[in-house]
C-alpha cells in the first residue's frame, strides 16, 4: 500500500520518571509533582517571535479549556521566567474560555521577522526565549519567586518548562524550541499526562485564538500553518466534516465552519484503504492518526496531510457542501512569479510559510479543499494520464497561442493540473479554456492537482498547426526536430505524421539535425545499434508525402552508451537533400568512439573526419549523446554543422518539490557537454574567423540557462530563440510551463546576413502530437 507507518505510542519505563527509586514496590518520585491543571492548560509556547526567519511576528502562549465548562480567567496571569530564573514577568488575563476553545496571549517581539498572529485575546509585553524557558498559568496576581519546584507553587494551574535547561517542568521538559518552532500540546491540547515532554510536540507554531476551537480539534487545527501537520503522528478525535469527494481507498472532508486565517486549509484526506462506506454530503466526525503522506515515496515531492486508520460516524446525510474557494480574479489570486523565495533547502522544515507571496505555499494552505476556477486557461494540452495543465485568466506572461512562458525568474506558479481521476474532462488544446473547473486540489508526481469533481464545458481556441515560409533558391533551409524515440516498430503513422510536417509545415528542408532516432530494433534491448532500417522509413514516407528525396549520414553508438531507452540506441542524425544546392563533405574514419578535430590547410579549416564525433570518450557524454560533427558545402561554400542532443533533465527536482530552490543536478553535465562544443567551435573559428557554423539540437536547457551562456558568450554564436520576442519563445510545453528547449545557434559570420529563423508550433501545444517537441529552421542567405 501507499501509505506511512503509524508512529507508535511509547509505553511507560522507568527512566522517564527522572531521578526515582523502589520503595515497598512503590515508585518514589525525587523531582516535583504536577500541577493542579483540571481545565485550562497551557496548549502552546513560542518564543521566537519577530526574530530571523520566524513565521509570526511576536511570541505567545495558548491556552486551551478541556474541559467541559466556561471557565472565567479574569485576574489570571500567564507568568515567564527564564530557564534557570526565579524572576517571574506576567501578563493578566481577562473574560472567559469556553470549553474546546482557545485563547491567545500574545507577548512581545524580538524583531521584524514574520507575519501577524491571529487576533490575541489578550496582549502582553513579556520577551521570552525562543529556545528554553519556564511559563506557568497562575489562578491569580502574584508573581512566582521560584527557580524550581514551580508546578506545585500555590495558584499554578498548569505549568510547562521548554526546552533541556529549563530549571522546572512537570515529568521532564520538552526539547529546545526554536524561531520556527513551538511547543504545541498533543490531540488539538487535549493531551495531559503532566509530563511536558510527552505532553508536547515541538512543531511549527499554530497560534490559536478564542475564535477557534468549538467541537475539539478541526481540520484547520490539523493542517496547521505549514506545510507539515503540527498534529503529525498523534491521535485526535471526533474531526468534523462534510464528504466532498470519494476515491476507492478514502475521501476527502471540508470544515464547513472555516477559521479567518487562509494559511490553514479546511479540508484533509481520510485514507480507509478501501472502499469507504461514506457518500458525498454526508456529514461525519472522523477519530483517526494523522500522518504525512509522501506519494510514491519519492523524496522530491512534497507531502500530503492525512487522517489514517480512521473510525467514521456519519452524523447527517445530504448536507450542503462547503463552498468552493474561487482561484483568480474575485477569488484567491495566486503569486505572479514566486514559487518559493526563503526556504534554505527542505521547504517543509525550513523557510516564512507566506501563502500570499510563494506560490508553493499558496497551493499548501489549500490542501485537499474545494476550489474553483472559472474560464480556466488551457496552458499544457491534455496528456495520456488525462492530466491537463491550466491558470486563472490573466495569469503570466502568455504565448501568442495562450501558453504561458516560463523565464529566469517566472516558472508560473499559476499553473494547476487538472485531472479526470473522479470524472470525465474533455481532452483540451493550449488555447483551449475550461469555463468552470470545480474540484479537489491534491499532490502528486511534483504538480499540485485539481482532480475535477463535474465535467467541465470546453471552449474550443481552434489552435491549428503553424507553416514556414518556402525557402528562396539562395537561402539555405537548416532544421531542427527531435522526433521522439523514433523506430521502425512504430506505426506508420507516425512516420507519415513526421514526414507530413517536413515536408508540409517545415517546406522540406535542405538540412535537419534529427534527434532521438532508434535502432532497427527500437527499445529491444538486444545489442542492435544500426538505425538504417529507421531512417530508409522516414525517408520513404517522406518521399510519399510529397517530398524530396532525402539521405542522411550518422554514426552508430556503441550499445547501450547513449542514455534514453535501454536498447533504444538513440542517436542525432544530419538528414540532407542535395537538389538546391548542398551537398555533403564526405571524409571516412568518424566512428562511435574516435574524436574528430578541425584541421588547418593553409588558412581553411576542415574536419578530420565528417561525419565525425565531438571527443566521444569525454566524461561529460557519459550515458548521453554524443555530437555529430558534418561539413558540408552550400553552393560552394562550406559549412560546418554540429548536431546535439545533450544530457536530460531526468532527476532535477520538480518546481513544486520539496527542495526549494529546486536543484537542477543534470545541468553540471550539460555545462561540461557546452564547453566542449563551445570548444569545438572555437577550434574552427581559430582557423576562418568568419566560418560558417550552426550548433543546433536538443540541449535540454532554457534559453536563460548557463548551458546556452557557455555556447553564446562572448559573441561566439547567436542563439536564435533568444533573439524571438519572449511571447515566442518556447519549444517545448511541459506541465503547463512553455520554455525553450530546442536550439539553432550561427556563427558571426552567419548571423550577420539577413536569415529568416521560425519555431514551428505543431506539436507540444497539441494533444495529439507527432512528437513532444517542435522543430524549427532557420533561412541563410548564402553566398
Amino acid at each position: 500500500m501507499r501509505r506511512l507507518g503509524w508512529r507508535p505510542r511509547r509505553g511507560l519505563v522507568l527512566a522517564s520518571l527522572g531521578a526515582a527509586a523502589l520503595v515497598g514496590g512503590l515508585v518514589v518520585v525525587t523531582q516535583e509533582a504536577d500541577a493542579a491543571s483540571t481545565t485550562i492548560v497551557v496548549s502552546g509556547v513560542y518564543g521566537g517571535g519577530g526574530n530571523a526567519g520566524s513565521p509570526y511576528s511576536r511570541d505567545y502562549v495558548e491556552l486551551f479549556n478541556k474541559g467541559t465548562s466556561t471557565v472565567t480567567v479574569t485576574g489570571w496571569t500567564v507568568q515567564y521566567a527564564s530557564a534557570s530564573g526565579s524572576s517571574w514577568s506576567r501578563t493578566t488575563l481577562s473574560g472567559t474560555i469556553a470549553p474546546g476553545h482557545y485563547y491567545l496571549v500574545a507577548e512581545a517581539s524580538g524583531g521584524t521577522s514574520g507575519a501577524a498572529l491571529p487576533t490575541p485575546d489578550v496582549s502582553g509585553t513579556i520577551a521570552m526565549s525562543a529556545t528554553a524557558g519556564k511559563v506557568a498559568l497562575v489562578a491569580g496576581g502574584t508573581a512566582l519567586t521560584c527557580s524550581t519546584g514551580c508546578a506545585t507553587a500555590s495558584g499554578v494551574r498548569d505549568f510547562v518548562g521548554y526546552g533541556s535547561t529549563a530549571s522546572s517542568y512537570e515529568g521532564s521538559p520538552t526539547p529546545n524550541l526554536s524561531n520556527t518552532t513551538a511547543a504545541q500540546r498533543k490531540n488539538g491540547g487535549a493531551t495531559d499526562t503532566d509530563n511536558n515532554a510527552g505532553d508536547f510536540a515541538v512543531a511549527a507554531p499554530t497560534p490559536r485564538n478564542s475564535s477557534t476551537g468549538t467541537g475539539g480539534t478541526r481540520i484547520h487545527d490539523i493542517q496547521g500553518r505549514s506545510h507539515l501537520s503540527p498534529f503529525s503522528g498523534q491521535a485526535v478525535t471526533n474531526v468534523p466534516g462534510v464528504v466532498t469527494a470519494k476515491t476507492t481507498t478514502g475521501f476527502w472532508m471540508q470544515d464547513p465552519a472555516p477559521d479567518a486565517d487562509p494559511a490553514t486549509s479546511e479540508a484533509v484526506y481520510v485514507f480507509t484503504s478501501s472502499a469507504p462506506s461514506v457518500a458525498v454530503a454526508d456529514s461525519v466526525t472522523v477519530s483517526a492518526t494523522v500522518s504525512e503522506y509522501r506519494p510514491a515515496s519519492t523524496a522530491t515531492n512534497l507531502t500530503t496531510t492525512e487522517l489514517t486508520g480512521p473510525t467514521v460516524t456519519v452524523t447527517a446525510h445530504n448536507a450542503a457542501l462547503p463552498a468552493a474557494t474561487m482561484v483568480g480574479s474575485g477569488g484567491r489570486v495566486p503569486p505572479a512569479s514566486v514559487i518559493e523565495n526563503d526556504a534554505t533547502g527542505n521547504v517543509e522544515t525550513s523557510g516564512t510559510f507566506d501563502p500570499a507571496t510563494d506560490g508553493i505555499d499558496f497551493w499548501e494552505s489549500m490542501e485537499g479543499m474545494r476550489l474553483e476556477i472559472d474560464n480556466a486557461a488551457v496552458v499544457g494540452p491534455t496528456n495520456s494520464y488525462g492530466e491537463t495543465a491550466v491558470v486563472p485568466p490573466g495569469s503570466g506572461v502568455r504565448t501568442n497561442r495562450g501558453g504561458i512562458v516560463t523565464q529566469a525568474n517566472d516558472f508560473n506558479p499559476e499553473r494547476v493540473i487538472v485531472t479526470d481521476d473522479l470524472t470525465t474532462v474533455p481532452s483540451a488544446n493550449v488555447g483551449d479554456s475550461y469555463t468552470k473547473v470545480l474540484g479537489v486540489l491534491d499532490y502528486s508526481f511534483g504538480n499540485f492537482e485539481l482532480k475535477a469533481t463535474a465535467s467541465p464545458s470546453k471552449t474550443a481556441g481552434n489552435l491549428q498547426p503553424e507553416s514556414t515560409a518556402t525557402p528562396t533558391a539562395g537561402q539555405l533551409a537548416v532544421a531542427t526536430f527531435n522526433v521522439e524515440n523514433l523506430a521502425p516498430t512504430d506505426a506508420q503513422a507516425k512516420f507519415d505524421k513526421l514526414a507530413s510536417i517536413l515536408v508540409g509545415n517545415l517546406k522540406s528542408p535542405d538540412l535537419v539535425a534529427l534527434e532521438e532516432i532508434q535502432d532497427n530494433s527500437g527499445a529491444t534491448d538486444n545489442g542492435v545499434v544500426a538505425a538504417d532500417q529507421t531512417l530508409t522509413k522516414l525517408v520513404s514516407a517522406i518521399s510519399a508525402a510529397g517530398g524530396p528525396a532525402y539521405t542522411w549520414r550518422e554514426i552508430d553508438p556503441v550499445n547501450d552508451a547513449d542514455g534514453g531507452q535501454p536498447g533504444g540506441n538513440i542517436r542525432s542524425v544530419l538528414l540532407f537533400r542535395t537538389d538546391r544546392g548542398l551537398a555533403f563533405v564526405d571524409r571516412p574514419g568518424g566512428t562511435s568512439t574516435t574524436a574528430d578535430s578541425v584541421v588547418n590547410t593553409g588558412g581553411v579549416p576542415s574536419l578530420k573526419y565528417s561525419p565525425g564525433r565531438i571527443d566521444p570518450a569525454n566524461s561529460a557524454w557519459n550515458a548521453s549523446r554524443k555530437p555529430l560533427a558534418g561539413e558540408f558545402t552550400w553552393q560552394g561554400k562550406k559549412v560546418f554543422v554540429i548536431a546535439n542532443h545533450f544530457n536530460s533533465k531526468g532527476g532535477d527536482d520538480p518546481v513544486f518539490g520539496v527542495d526549494q530552490p529546486p536543484v537542477a543536478s543534470s545541468e553540471t553535465q550539460r555545462h561540461s557537454q557546452a564547453t566542449l562544443v563551445r570548444g569545438f567551435v572555437d577550434g574552427i573559428r581559430a582557423v576562418d574567423p568568419n566560418a560558417a557554423v550552426v550548433v543546433l539540437g536538443d540541449l535540454n536547457d532554457y534559453d536563460f540557462s548557463q548551458t546556452a551562456s557557455i555556447l553564446t558568450s562572448g559573441g561566439a554564436l547567436t542563439d536564435l530563440p533568444a533573439t524571438l520576442p519572449i511571447a515566442e519563445r518556447y519549444t517545448y510545453v511541459y506541465e503547463g510551463n512553455s520554455q525553450v528547449l530546442d536550439h539553432i545557434l550561427l556563427s558571426p559570420a552567419l548571423a550577420a546576413k539577413a536569415y529568416a529563423y521560425d519555431v514551428v508550433h505543431v506539436n507540444s501545444e497539441f494533444a495529439t502530437q507527432a512528437s513532444d517537441h517542435e522543430p524549427q529552421v532557420v533561412r541563410i542567405p548564402l553566398p
